[in-house]
């Protein structure tokens, strides 16, 4: 595994790298720099083996802690005056020779520049630093410092949940009976089932299982409590499973001496015959509770186990049969957090003061509904003066309170706990969002490739970074740390956003870890003046931030976003920002009146990003950013892209699509040079010439392709040799790597050719129409054969059951949007057997009244159902009786009336039918009409 930059390490792990390539290189055959690079390498790799060994220890002292954050720092500021020093001997040009030419260019350039010396000057300064890091390791004993903190007494942070005073809990009766009903039921009484609460951290999974617990445990032979922790002793817990469940002193009398082997064996004998009920609070690994479970018998005694987790897959992997149970906690209502926290504050009797409502409910919208939050933060104010000034300076204060003060002490550790059990790869990217402020959406897209271009994620073998960063942020899904946003049809999350609580630790560690530097107006704190700002996220600036901002530093940040859209008029110049590797504008407004002189010279550059702002042109010198590899330019006035971006040979991201606009984003000539492009949108083909849609055929990694096809005029048969080229190109391009295509636009000589696509495409994933045109017969390359074909949006003049019959046997298919501009004049029924996988399906008849009947057994997956439905036409209400019945697993039905003329009566008898449809369906879906 390629090292990659953490938040604890730094850029230590990427420098070791790079000083080895280095020495491997043309470089390392100068004496002088060879024994300098040595030298720096056997120090860091030194320093390095430290580091890793601190960034193990749960509590380190002040010097652990400021000794590692010079070396942090004095890694980063080597990495900078190598690559700013490699940058300056290549002059700016273009090292597509590769590595090894760019290095032999370099060395040349260091026998004939004399630039030996400026070098040796920034490696003196080096050696100076650390030999004071040295010198103070020595001075503060760190060699000394245990491998691990010594175990020390701690309380632990669930008994409260565990003691809760039933009169001050809210909210919980709800669920507590439905678990605890669903734990007695009759039905399959006599199996062992198990019940997996899971949830964000705080939202109460103790205090839940703990009253179900309490509520049935009469009605079993025997029961346990016990937790688990991210450190599991599996003896020490089976041992003290079995204190509770056993009655006999005789049984335990010599327990001491029991091995773990022996332990579950006596466990096992213990439960064998009985009806237990145990709780296994806190599970954080599939590990630990495969340990745990093999100690509880299937016994076929009406046994039940309780669970609880914060990670998903734990409880996926504790719930294997289908009469197990998952429990997803939620957080509370407005109206029961309001509750929670005017008990904990006024009592039972007493209301909020009308001069505390706002900023109580403003305290209350951070605490996001989670119950520690509110009762930490409740138990903080109850102890402060019902003045308004006062819990105004609470509101202000959360943040840094929660590292602070006695009462917010539980609820960090808390949510400590999650952090503090990540590997260092997702503890970097999770402080990595701290970037985005307060319930900020955050594209799932936008983060992967901002971490690939920071360099946090480790290259590993068999997968390529977007696997590996992918699965990063599922993983932080998977373990409640973030919450996700738009899930889609195929379970893949777009979005994710993150709970306030969890955002106020991730930014106050961010802070200590001088990671990333937050200006968000009144919320800003620079940090340590010793440390380098690198990163900056701008949230919230005015004039006196901006000034202060102005004074600082800024050749070191390494990633700037800004999130708030007017800052940028107070933004301080590029030329500042030396080291880029990531510079993200998205969505920021006045963008044209920013002076964008100097972004020749971001030649770290790597992620760029101009969407949904107001420019117009790019400037000419972005050709001169070789490394870069996203640049997104969708959703702005761009026409025309600099002839020389060719140059960008880096690039896999070429993003220009415009959804305000007429497409006519021209495909630069030469495009084919750019032969690492994996993703590229907005272009259009027949304002591009033939030769450069020719050259999209080159494109062997290409796998996204969205494109326009614009037709003016009826003389569409000048776009001819358009149209011949792209479908060769299409062709060229379904033999390699390509798996989703978009077409907007289009007429019938563009189709025509397409129905001929060859060889098959097996790779595809994904073909959309975007547009009205219709085809007139389903093309001869849809077949089930199309093992891959997840997601199609095609449209087709006449719909007959053979298309269907075809489109029904496509093995992978679990989005279906199906349009046609032929007037059916009656039913067109969906095959019983067919669309096995189906989860969305949409049918638009632009042409009339036509609509489908769903038969028994069609469609048995699906979960979302959207149809186009003309009022008029209809013979009888009968119409409307769509067959929702069959569909067992419907959620959502989205009903759009064409109401042509229709009075208003038909319109709402129509509604009135489709919602008697919905409501007798035992799934209740949610029913829209547009």
């Amino acid at each position: 595994m390629a090292p990659a930059v953490t938040a604890a390490l730094g850029a230590m792990g990427p420098l070791l790298g790079k000083l080895a390539e280095l020495l491997a290189n043309e470089c390392g055959r100068l004496k002088r720099v060879r024994r300098e690079i040595r030298s720096l390498r056997t120090e860091f790799t030194s320093m390095h083996a430290a580091l890793q060994r601190y960034a193990k220890l749960e509590d380190p002292d002040d010097q652990v802690k400021q000794w590692v954050s010079l070396v942090r720092e004095l890694a980063y500021d080597t990495e900078d005056v190598f690559d700013k020093f490699i940058r300056h001997l290549g002059n700016g040009e273009s090292h597509d020779g590769g590595f090894k030419e760019y290095f032999r260019k370099t060395a040349r350039r260091l026998k004939t520049l004399g630039a030996r010396r400026q070098i040796a000057i920034q490696i003196d300064d080096l050696k100076l630093r650390i030999k004071e890091v040295k010198e103070l390791k020595t001075s503060y004993k760190l060699d000394d410092v245990p491998s691990s903190t010594s175990a020390h007494a701690t309380v632990d942070p669930r008994l409260a949940a565990l003691f809760a005073e039933e009169a001050h809990l809210v909210g919980i009766d709800g669920p507590r009976d439905e678990l605890a009903k669903w734990m007695l039921e009759e039905e399959n009484k006599h199996r062992r089932r198990v019940l997996s609460i899971v949830g964000f951290g705080g939202l109460g999974k103790t205090t839940l299982a703990n009253e179900v617990y309490l509520k049935i445990k009469g009605h079993f032979d025997c029961h346990a409590f016990v937790s688990v922790s991210q450190k599991p002793d599996t003896k020490k817990i089976i041992k003290d499973l079995i204190s509770q469940v056993s009655r006999k002193a005789e049984f335990t009398k010599d327990m001491e001496s029991w091995d773990e082997k022996k332990s579950i064996q006596k466990l096992r004998e213990l439960l064998q015959d009985k009806r237990y009920l145990v709780i296994i609070d806190d599970i954080w690994s599939i590990l630990a509770w495969n340990a745990i479970n093999c100690a509880f018998p299937e016994n076929n005694s009406s046994s039940r186990i309780i669970t609880t987790t914060r990670i998903l897959e734990v409880a996926r992997s504790s719930c294997p049969n289908h009469a197990d149970q998952i429990y997803e906690v939620t957080p509370l209502s407005d109206l029961l957090s309001e509750r929670l926290f005017c008990n904990r504050i006024f009592g039972s009797e007493e209301r909020c003061p009308d001069m505390l409502i706002d900023v109580s409910n403003t305290i209350l919208k951070k605490c996001g509904g989670l119950p520690l939050a509110i009762i930490s933060i409740s138990g903080l104010l109850a102890n402060k003066p019902r003045v308004k000034e006062e819990w105004e300076k609470v509101k202000r204060s959360i943040g840094s309170d929660l590292t602070k003060n006695q009462s917010l002490e539980g609820m960090k550790n808390i949510l400590s706990l999650s952090y503090n059990d990540l590997p260092p790869n997702l503890k970097t990217v999770l402080l990595h969002l701290s970037n985005f402020p307060e319930d900020y959406v955050i594209d799932r897209e936008r983060l992967v490739r901002q971490w690939i271009a920071e360099g946090f994620i480790p290259e590993e073998r068999g997968r390529c970074c977007q696997e590996v960063a992918e699965s990063f942020f599922y993983e932080l899904i998977n373990k409640s740390l973030v919450q996700p946003v738009d899930i889609g049809y195929d379970g893949m999350v777009r979005a994710c956003r993150v709970h306030d609580m969890m955002l106020e630790l991730i930014i106050s560690k961010s802070i200590e870890e001088n990671f990333i530097t937050v200006v968000n107006g009144s919320q800003t704190f620079w940090g340590n003046s010793q440390c380098s700002i690198r990163r900056l996220s701008i949230q919230d600036m005015d004039q006196e931030l901006a000034s202060e901002l102005a004074k600082k530093d800024l050749s070191h940040v390494r990633s700037l976003l800004i999130t708030s859209p007017g800052c940028i008029k107070h933004l301080p110049s590029l030329t500042k920002f030396e080291t880029l590797r990531v510079l993200d504008f998205e969505d920021c407004k006045g963008l044209t009146e920013y002076d964008m002189n100097g972004i020749e010279n971001l030649f770290q550059l790597k992620y760029l990003s101009f969407r949904r702002t107001d420019i117009s042109e790019v400037k000419s010198g972005i050709v001169m950013l070789h490394d870069l590899v996203t640049l997104d330019l969708r959703s702005t006035k761009i026409r025309d892209l600099p002839a020389r971006i060719i140059l960008l040979t880096k690039l896999q991201h070429l993003l220009t699509e415009n959804v305000f606009w007429v497409h006519d984003v021209v495909i630069p000539v030469g495009i084919e040079n750019m032969a690492n492009l994996t993703e590229i949108s907005g272009f259009d083909i027949t304002t591009s010439s033939v030769g450069a849609v020719k050259e999209l055929g080159s494109l062997i990694n290409l796998k996204v392709l969205r494109v326009n096809y614009t037709v003016k005029g009826a003389k569409s048969q000048e776009y001819k040799s358009h149209a011949e080229m792209f479908h060769s190109s299409l062709c060229k391009l379904g033999s390699y790597k390509l798996h989703s295509l978009w077409i907007n636009g289009g007429n019938c000589s563009l189709f025509e050719l397409i129905d001929s696509w060859s060889p098959l495409p097996s790779c595809l994933q994904r073909f959309e129409m975007g547009t009205k045109y219709c085809l007139s017969k389903l093309p001869k390359w849809v077949t089930p054969a199309l093992t891959s074909l997840a997601n199609l949006d095609i449209n087709i003049s006449v719909i007959t059951k053979e298309v269907l019959d075809i489109l029904g046997e496509l093995p992978a298919l679990l989005s279906l949007k199906l349009c046609t501009n032929t007037v059916h004049k009656h039913r067109l029924d969906l095959p019983g057997r067919g669309f096995r996988c189906l989860k969305q399906f949409f049918y638009s008849p632009f042409g009339g009244p036509g609509t489908l009947r769903l038969n028994k057994g069609a469609l048995p997956k699906l979960e979302k159902l959207k149809l186009w439905i003309s009022v008029l036409g209809s013979t009888g209400y009968s119409w409307y009786n769509l067959g929702i019945k069959h569909l067992p697993c419907l959620k959502d039905v989205h009903v759009i009336l064409l109401k042509q003329n229709a009075i208003s009566s038909d319109v709402e008898a129509a509604k009135v039918s489709i919602r008697k449809e919905a409501n007798l369906h035992p799934n209740r879906p949610r029913l829209l009409f547009t």
